[in-house]
């Protein structure tokens, strides 16, 4: 799998590319809504640019093997947690996440794929941020007097 620049738009747009196709295709009213809200663009990404991060990530689903069923599934957790690792500002993270609600509800249907999809992001960016809080809270702690 390719990989962009930690928080660049690219990887941002690459998370969403992968919540709308975790059902097996794109509906026209999930587009519809993307471009309805400039959603691209609140990424920071032209939205001439998300049909090729689209057609790339199609392209190295179909490289690693991506044979149709679950695209969660078929990715596995290792190359889950690398393609989330490359967003890890906790304000893009929730603007992607956003995003991504907004556009898998445009159908008026939610599909067992799509809600596995942000159920997974979610929990692998939970985690980090976690983490990633305690390290720093952990860093900015004082340090302790040891008593004689």
């Amino acid at each position: 799998m390719r990989s962009y620049p930690r928080n660049s738009p690219e990887a941002a747009a690459r998370i969403l590319a992968l919540v709308l196709i975790s059902d097996g295709h794109v509906s026209r009213s999930e587009l519809e809504t993307l471009q309805q809200l400039d959603g691209v663009r609140h990424l920071g990404l032209d939205s001439q640019k998300f049909p090729a991060i689209v057609q790339t990530l199609c392209e190295d689903l179909l490289m690693e093997g991506f044979d149709g069923r679950s695209i969660l599934s078929r990715v596995g957790e290792g190359l889950m947690a690398s393609l989330m690792a490359e967003v890890n500002d906790v304000e893009q993270q929730a603007q992607v996440l956003r995003l991504a609600q907004l556009v898998v509800h445009a159908d008026q249907h939610v599909s067992e794929g799509e809600k596995a999809m942000i159920e997974a992001i979610s929990g692998i960016w939970k985690t980090s941020s976690v983490a990633a809080a305690a390290a720093k809270a952990k860093s900015n702690r004082p340090a302790l007097a040891l008593a004689d």
